[in-house]
């Protein structure tokens, strides 16, 4: 009589259904391989849709079938007890030490896992006070050459539209590279650098506090630092503040990530003011911390807290920090409020988490509204057009349109549509335009528009998420990665001039071009570049 404990048999107790699949396993192994390689073909060519959705597909696909190979190795396949409790054992002390060494430290824009060793401190609790890195910053104030240098002292530069002219760039830099003025570990968080003269100021988080931090262009050296105890810290998000500082005349004035809007004395760092604009308008903190860069204009400092009962827009006096004004219900989001005249009207134009819309900068009072679809983030500024028209963009399936604002009869502003599509989505970065066409980071890859239809004219070379600046008719690409491109910003073609390593980790802050010297930074490290000019 044949062994029924024999391995030529299924194990007593096993289900029927367990005896069944046994028989055919193997070649329910290779069905499930073969519609693995079928359904990540349908997501990554066929299916159209965000990067990040199809990694995550991609993930749930891969891990679906891991498991399901997972189960029949245990309950259906003809494996003893002890080889199947071998594996399961194994299994779980891998499981074990991967949680107990490792950890997720942040994402890439694509929502990709950055993961780092458990015990590696927070880059931000290593460089608590900047008094210890005095030293190690060289304040030999060797000379320069600065007559190229110019104030870059907003976010975006002296538009918000990420647009500069006259500084004539090299084309070619494999004689003349982007030559290194400094290098230096930071703060954590996303903010930029605003820079005045010689003055640089950037916000970064140092383990308790977020700082205001004032350096010089040339040599780096900290010439003032502001602290206040505040903290904002996400894993998908990263930590830190993120709005970038600007500076007016002889004062800065920053927002940070939990609320605070500061008035600071450019020369001394001296706090002149400062107020919480979330408990001053009983709103709520995004989810990703307050981005918004203050904007100042005549005599106000404006700030989309995102208040309800009209406190969505606010302005305060710049000089006392009482605020003068408020308007608007809409939730705040993760852009900045900028000046544009439209229309023949001088207005403030800000992207709320429901609508783009236009006020009037004397009293707050919406002048126009155009609704904008998803809950989902609104980063990219909207860019002021010919013709008294936005291009607007943002991400996560939502894509782009063009709006006319016009003077009706009545003197009220309407504001229409001329086309909307998905051929551009601007997730972190910001775009620019030049010549009829709009040049942007669509879901990470470069992209060029025509205004007046809508059409891709291009679109070729993945960034990541990264951001860029228009130099007259030049494209300085910073990609997520830290790398810097030079490309011609033409409607005909995709064409790369040069490119170099700027920096080394995820660089999600928007860079700084004063005149000849390029200042970028991420949450670890910044540097200062001096790039070539044509004679």
């Amino acid at each position: 009589m044949a062994d029924l404990h024999s391995d030529s048999e299924p194990r007593r107790g096993a289900p029927l259904f367990a005896e069944r699949f046994y028989v055919v396993g193997g070649r329910w192994l290779i069905v499930l391989a073969f519609l693995n390689v079928l359904a990540l073909s349908w997501i990554w060519l066929v299916r159209d849709g965000m990067r990040q959705e199809k990694l995550i597909y991609s993930t749930i696909t891969v891990g679906s079938s891991a498991i399901l190979v997972l189960l029949w190795v245990t309950i259906c396949s003809r494996l003893s007890g002890k080889t199947t409790l071998a594996i399961l054992g194994v299994l779980l002390l891998a499981l074990l030490l991967v949680a107990t060494t490792l950890c997720i430290e942040g994402v890439s824009g694509d929502l990709v896992p950055v993961v780092t060793w458990r015990w590696k401190p927070k880059s931000d609790t290593t460089l608590i006070t900047l008094r210890a890195q005095r030293d190690a910053v060289s304040d030999d104030d060797q000379t320069q050459n600065l007559s190229g240098l110019r104030d870059f002292s907003q976010f975006l530069g002296p538009q918000r539209n990420a647009t500069l002219s006259g500084i004539n760039l090299a084309r070619d830099w494999s004689e003349q590279p982007p030559r290194l003025v400094w290098r230096r570990p930071i703060g954590a968080g996303w903010s930029g650098f605003a820079v005045a003269g010689r003055h640089c100021v950037t916000q970064e988080q140092r383990g308790a506090d977020e700082l205001v931090v004032c350096y010089d262009l040339i040599t780096a050296q900290v010439l003032w630092s502001q602290a206040i105890p505040a903290r904002y810290e996400s894993t998908l998000a990263g930590i830190g503040p993120r709005a970038t500082p600007t500076i007016d005349t002889d004062q800065v004035f920053t927002l940070g990530a939990t609320g605070v809007l500061q008035c600071l004395d450019l020369a001394t760092g001296r706090r002149n003011w400062s107020i919480n604009i979330l408990e001053h308008n009983n709103a709520e903190l995004n989810e990703w911390g307050m981005s918004g860069s203050p904007l100042i204009m005549d005599q106000f400092v404006i700030v989309n807290a995102g208040g309800p009962n009209g406190h969505s827009l606010v302005a305060y006096d710049r000089s006392s920090g009482q605020r003068t004004w408020s308007a608007g219900d809409d939730r705040a989001t993760y852009s900045s409020p900028l000046v544009a005249e439209l229309a023949g009207l001088r207005q403030i134009v800000v992207f709320n988490q429901t609508t783009i819309a236009g006020h009037d900068p004397s009293e707050g009072r919406m002048l126009w509204s155009y609704d904008w679809p998803g809950n989902l983030p609104k980063v990219a500024q909207p860019v002021v057009l010919p013709a008294n028209r936005l291009f607007v963009t943002s991400s996560y399936g939502v894509g782009c349109a063009l709006i006319q604002i016009r003077m009706e009869d009545t003197g009220s502003l309407t504001a229409t549509g001329v086309w909307e599509n998905l051929h551009l989505k601007a997730k972190f970065t910001n775009v620019v335009y030049r010549d009829g066409c709009i040049f942007g980071l669509d879901e990470a890859i470069l992209t060029c528009l025509e205004v007046e239809t809508g059409r891709r004219r291009w679109k070729r070379g993945r960034y990541g998420h990264g951001q860029l600046l228009l130099v007259d008719d030049l494209l300085l690409v910073q990609a997520e990665s830290g790398q810097i491109i030079l490309l011609e910003a033409s409607p005909d073609q995709h064409h790369e001039l040069a490119q170099f390593q700027a920096i080394e980790g995820k660089t999600w802050n928007s860079p700084t071009l004063a005149g000849r010297f390029l200042l970028v930074r991420n949450d670890r490290v910044a540097a200062c570049y001096e790039l070539s000019a044509e004679e």
